[in-house]
């Protein structure tokens, strides 16, 4: 069993993020980039596979990025991936969930070997579009089970049993592998890549794919196009209400009936 792991590096969710005048897009300026936790889930969860499971052969790690997305790709290396792929070209890149769903399922196709269970993170936390496990399994034509917080694969490697969260209950489902999975958090928790491990990680094989390697290629193709971004709406200023207590009550209830007007 070969089990393929996307991975996206984003930009910190602790960081301070501006949007460019022009709306394009975010300043990257100074940015501090990390492998989306998201993805990470899905990269312990076939490494943890590998651990427990003998038929599992390889775990392979793919980003799609420019070259500091190479940081993502070692950090999922030293956690325990085999060897990776770095789809590296400036025509790749776009805001456009499907097209980057188009461009890596060009790239799994020419593996000679292919891949038995694909596992991406439920969504990356920059676009926030979730849309690129779902759209990957149509292209790849597999089927595709989202948000999973549970699995179980059968002894012989030739289906599983997921289960996933949805409003009220549980939902189990059974599946014939090959198909692609979206992890949910708290299905594991990814483990800290050690200082060592981060080494030895420089020395595991990555191959880097071209769009010369991907011809016709086409963000167009995907049927999306990305518009622009902007900041959210500053938010009011906070009222304070002085008082006692049943003159502030009084004062809340008229400001809601007369200003929020939702009462």
């Amino acid at each position: 069993m070969r089990i393929l792991t996307v991975v996206k590096q984003v930009p910190d969710s602790n960081a301070a993020i501006k949007v460019l005048p022009d709306t394009s897009g975010i300043d990257l300026t100074g940015l501090k980039h990390v492998p989306d936790p998201f993805d990470e889930f899905g990269v312990e969860l076939a490494v943890q596979l590998k651990e427990k499971r003998s038929d599992v052969t390889e775990v392979v790690a793919l980003t799609l990025g420019p070259d500091r997305a190479g940081e993502a790709l070692r950090v999922s290396l030293a956690m325990g991936a085999d060897s990776g792929i770095h789809l590296n070209d400036p025509k790749f890149e776009s805001k456009n969930e499907l097209f980057a769903a188009f461009v890596i399922a060009e790239a799994i196709k020419k593996d000679a070997d292919g891949f038995d269970l694909i596992l991406c993170g439920k969504y990356n936390i920059d676009l926030d579009a979730g849309a690129v496990g779902p759209a990957l399994a149509e292209f790849l034509d597999i089927p595709h089970v989202g948000a999973v917080t549970g699995l179980d694969i059968s002894d012989d490697g030739k289906h599983f049993t997921a289960r996933r969260r949805i409003e009220g209950a549980e939902e189990i489902v059974e599946c014939d592998l090959p198909a692609l999975l979206t992890i949910e958090k708290g299905l594991v928790e990814p483990r800290y890549p050690s200082l060592p491990n981060l080494m030895k990680a420089k020395k595991k094989p990555v191959k880097v794919i071209t769009s010369a390697d991907i011809p016709g290629e086409d963000s167009t193709q995907a049927g999306a196009e990305f518009v622009s971004i902007a900041p959210p709406p500053p938010r009011p200023d906070c009222k304070l209400i002085e008082g006692e207590p049943e003159e502030m009550a009084k004062e809340l209830v008229r400001l809601l009936r007369e200003e929020a007007k939702v009462l």
